[in-house]
């Protein structure tokens, strides 16, 4: 499948590494915009949600009275979530001394750093299901979030180990790991090319 024309895909980009998904999106031709305000997702057709720092992102959202709009958009509209963005798409995060409020669009509970801080961060190769057969895709797992449930009418597209750590509901996508660090962009082309039909 193909790339639909017309569309144009914004990232949330009030805090974290939102300016390597813009570029990954530069490289496929794809129209983009930052969001930073509830009127900017009235000109989006989906959206990505970035890796960064969980707390200070729903912080930010509050501040920029993003919650509900967003939270809308996201029942409804493509979007794709890494890393933080994962957390801040599922239902539940255990262990949530920091009192992240999550925007509850996939039915999973995840754990912040569930894979161990900083210092355990690590690149890998994942055999990931993108509807067409496997492919084998590199990750970077920096501070990631590990799924420790998930509920009904969510479908893992790849694991680690036994953790699933790519996962889809409806026009949600979700990864545990960043996969926009580098050159690789086959989950960006399966966001753009199934989630937007």
């Amino acid at each position: 499948m193909e790339i639909p024309k017309n569309i144009t895909v914004g990232v949330l980009a009030i805090q974290g590494d939102f300016e390597r998904h813009l570029a990954q999106l530069d490289s496929l031709g794809v129209p983009h915009r930052e969001v930073r305000l509830a009127a900017d997702l009235d000109r989006i057709d989906g959206l990505i949600l970035p890796g960064g720092e969980s707390t200070t992102m729903d912080i930010m959202i509050d501040r920029f009275k993003l919650r509900e709009p967003l939270t809308r958009f996201c029942r409804t509209k493509p979007v794709y979530g890494t890393c933080a963005g994962m957390i801040l798409l599922s239902r539940l995060i255990r262990d949530n001394q920091s009192r992240v409020k999550p925007l509850n669009i996939i039915d999973i509970e995840v754990l912040r750093n569930g894979y161990g801080r900083q210092l355990f961060s690590s690149d890998e190769r994942l055999e990931v299901n993108l509807g067409n057969g496997t492919k084998h895709v590199e990750a970077t797992f920096i501070r990631a979030p590990k799924i420790v449930a998930i509920g009904s009418g969510v479908e893992v597209l790849a694991r680690r180990g036994t953790d699933p750590v790519l996962v889809k509901s409806g026009k949600a996508l979700a990864s545990a790991f960043h996969n926009e660090l580098g050159g690789e962009t086959a989950i960006l082309r399966h966001f753009l090319t199934h989630y937007f039909v």
